[in-house]
């Protein structure tokens, strides 16, 4: 039997190498995906599942069936615990799988549990994206009239998408509902000034109520405290506010950066193991901490699969040189998008359409045939 290599999670930047496993298996490596669904959604098209512009089988990987195709095995489990001087990993089912190399896309998740006291069925965290098809639902089924205030935590650009395009679902089903946005010390912080200007004017035009200079306190089920003591009730609340890793890395006593990241090189290769490698937002780069951003987890992608290729056959590895500058578009969920490169900034129709454009011809190069015709 030849090397084994495994991949824990089926995100962004994995998908090059998924698609490519038969390359693997035909040089005589076994190969494995684990991953606790068999599908994986894309975050850059989730606020727009959210409203409806798409349906879930357009935002969403079947990587299930990606792997099983190119007769490599999946395991629909978790990983807990990494032994990385023995090679192998402790799932959450109990299984130990062992591995030669192993490369981890596990994303983020939104950390609720310090605000959150009372968590219930409708408080949704934006991440895993999934959250969000829960929280479409949540809204089309409620009683009409039910939901009269809604909150969305954090002013970063998933907090102003994930605003925009509720406003959208609000609209067509015909409900109504006041949105509060809670954006933190001021909204979109990271972004230039102008799109930070379009956000809040865009918002303000739809009746959103946003409060910026004051943060969330606590969140119970019904109801949030900020910190200047102001309270707000609501029927249904989205956590947009930081991401964080999987726990594992730490844990596992694994090299990581300041927020438990997987500490990687340039070749996106552990600081401490060669034989572990990772991408997205699951890991930082040694010296260069990137912002949490689609965009490089999509250009780690073929940098992963040649180095992965590269650790099992001793190759020379390649290294991930990420761009100073890269494209960003907001969907404001109502056909216009905003924008920027740089500090250049256009808004309106145009912009969406490239978005859109960008968007389905990134899901047509890896989803599979027939995925789009599966039933929800």
């Amino acid at each position: 039997m030849g090397k084994h290599l495994v991949f824990v999670g089926g995100g962004h930047a994995h998908l090059t190498a998924l698609v490519r496993l038969n390359e693997y298996i035909r040089r005589g490596y076994r190969v494995t995906l684990i991953s606790p669904s068999p599908y994986q959604y894309y975050s850059g098209m989730a606020p727009g599942m959210l409203s409806g512009i798409y349906r879930p089988q357009e935002v969403r990987f079947h990587v299930k069936k990606i792997t099983e195709d190119r007769e490599a095995e999946f395991i629909a489990d978790s990983v807990t615990g990494i032994n990385p001087r023995e090679r192998f990993l402790s799932l959450k089912s109990g299984r130990k799988v062992s591995y030669d190399v192993v490369s981890f896309n596990t994303g983020s998740e939104v950390p609720a549990e310090k605000f959150v006291s009372a968590p219930g069925k409708n408080i949704f965290p934006v991440k895993p994206v999934i959250n969000l098809l829960y929280a479409r639902n949540f809204v089309i089924n409620a009683p009409q009239g039910s939901l009269k205030r809604f909150l969305v935590a954090g002013g970063g650009p998933a907090g102003v998408e994930i605003t925009a395009n509720l406003c959208r679902l609000i609209q067509k089903k015909g409900s109504g509902g006041k949105i509060t946005l809670i954006a933190g010390k001021i909204l979109l912080s990271e972004s230039p000034k102008e799109v930070r200007t379009r956000s809040l004017k865009f918002l303000q035009d739809r009746q959103v109520e946003v409060i910026e200079g004051s943060h969330i306190e606590e969140i119970r089920k019904d109801r949030v405290s900020l910190q200047d003591g102001r309270e707000m009730e609501f029927e249904a609340a989205f956590w947009a506010v930081g991401i964080r890793p999987s726990p594992i890395f730490r844990d596992s006593n694994l090299p990581v950066g300041t927020k438990g990241e997987l500490l990687v090189n340039s070749f996106l290769q552990s600081t401490g193991f060669p034989e572990i490698f990772g991408g997205g937002d699951c890991i930082t780069l040694e010296g260069n901490p990137l912002p949490k951003v689609g965009v490089y987890a999509v250009r780690q992608n073929p940098i992963l699969y040649q180095n992965l290729m590269a650790a099992l056959e001793g190759g020379p590895l390649q290294p991930f040189t990420p761009q100073k500058d890269f494209l960003a578009i907001l969907n404001m969920g109502n056909g216009r998008g905003i924008l920027w490169y740089g500090n250049r900034v256009w808004e309106g129709r145009l912009s969406f359409l490239l978005k859109d454009y960008i968007d389905r011809a990134f899901m047509k190069k890896f989803q599979v045939s027939g995925e789009l015709d599966e039933k929800e």
